[in-house]
Parts: structure tokens; C-alpha cells; sequence
């Protein structure tokens, strides 16, 4: 998993409430390996046609379609666990999204998957994505180890988060990786406890 530290890009606005993993990435593309490319089906349903071909959506357009933030509504991400959702925001290019608050489980899901859910104020992400819609291309900053968000004119949000997930974010661990961390003392306990059990 990529570490997490500072990060700056363009900000794409999709402010609407209640955005669900099926909207994000619809079910019938979770069979796929993620050689596929995840990207591929992010919004599939807003972005194209039944037939495949490309309908007029924010993320098409340039320079959203080179975004790396997403500002959304209340509750996003809510509906189904699916972990395929943030394959698919991630897959796209984007490592933070930006909402007054989201489901949980697909928060979590970003956590472990290195996509930053940053929570604000409702009417704080509401005036982000008033303003980056007007001007196409504005960039926000976020900073994980100060936990503030700095929007295009200069001001400065701190967000929340969990002290422990933090630290996994800007080490780049997923719980595997931070397991692997105890190597050392995990292979020393197999080794003592094969020798003291050896008949097993």
C-alpha cells in the first residue's frame, strides 16, 4: 500500500448525498480480476451507456478526468460492503475523498486499501465543491500528519481521524503488513514452540 503523508491534486466535485458502492462500481463488474481495471467501471451506470458508449459526466471532462480528490455529499459510499468500490475510486487515481460523512464500512474499507476518507462540515465540503466546480483545475492539499486540509483559497480544515489508522496510512500498512512488522518475534515463537512440541 502507498503511504499516505502529503498529498495535492485536483479536486473533482460529485456533491450529491447518499452515493452507494453499487453507484460507484455496479455489482456485475465485481467478478472481474482487478487486472481488468477497476477504473474501468468507476460510476459505470453515470459514465456510459448500456452499450458502452460515453455519457456527459464530470470525470470525463478535462481536467476532472486527471483528478485526485473527490468531494462528495452526505453518507457516501453507504449501501452494500463491497471492497470493489475502492478499488475502483483508487484504480481511477484518486486517494482521498472528501465528505461530510461516509458508510462505514466502506470507510474502513478505504482505510485499508490506502484511499483517505476526510470528514468536514457539511456546508465546509459544500463550499469545495461550489468552488472547484467553477474553476476547473483548483487544487486542494491534505496533510495527514497535521490532519488539515487546505482548500484552493488558502484556509485551512482540520479533520479527525483514528490515531492508529493514521499511523497505518502513513507507513503504508495494510493489518497484514502490520502484522509482518512482528516477523521477528512471530518466527521466534514458531521456533520454540516446534521445538518444544516436536512430536507435532
Amino acid at each position: 500500500m502507498q503511504p499516505f503523508t502529503k498529498y495535492s491534486a485536483i479536486a473533482a466535485p460529485y456533491f450529491f448525498p447518499d452515493v452507494d458502492t453499487d453507484k460507484i462500481i455496479p455489482h456485475v463488474f465485481l467478478r472481474k480480476p482487478l487486472s481488468a481495471g477497476y477504473r474501468n467501471f468507476l460510476f459505470y451506470n453515470l459514465r456510459f451507456t448500456p452499450e458502452g458508449k460515453t455519457k456527459s459526466f464530470i470525470l470525463h471532462e478535462p481536467p476532472f478526468n486527471k483528478a485526485g480528490i473527490l468531494i462528495s455529499g452526505t453518507n457516501f459510499g453507504c449501501g452494500s460492503t463491497r471492497e470493489g468500490a475502492v478499488y475502483a475510486l483508487t484504480d481511477f487515481g484518486f486517494r482521498a475523498v472528501i465528505a461530510p460523512s461516509f458508510g462505514d464500512i466502506f470507510q474502513a474499507n478505504c482505510l485499508q486499501n490506502g484511499l483517505l476518507p476526510v470528514v468536514l462540515a457539511a456546508n465546509v465540503v459544500e463550499q469545495l465543491a461550489t468552488y472547484v466546480s467553477a474553476n476547473p483545475g483548483a487544487t486542494i492539499s491534505i496533510d495527514l500528519e497535521d490532519q488539515s486540509v487546505t482548500a484552493p483559497d488558502g484556509t485551512v480544515y482540520k479533520f479527525a481521524i483514528d490515531a492508529s489508522r493514521k499511523e497505518q496510512l502513513l507507513k503504508g500498512l495494510d493489518d497484514i503488513g502490520i502484522t509482518l512488522t512482528d516477523s521477528k518475534l512471530i518466527d521466534d515463537f514458531e521456533a520454540a514452540y516446534k521445538k518444544k512440541l516436536a512430536w507435532l
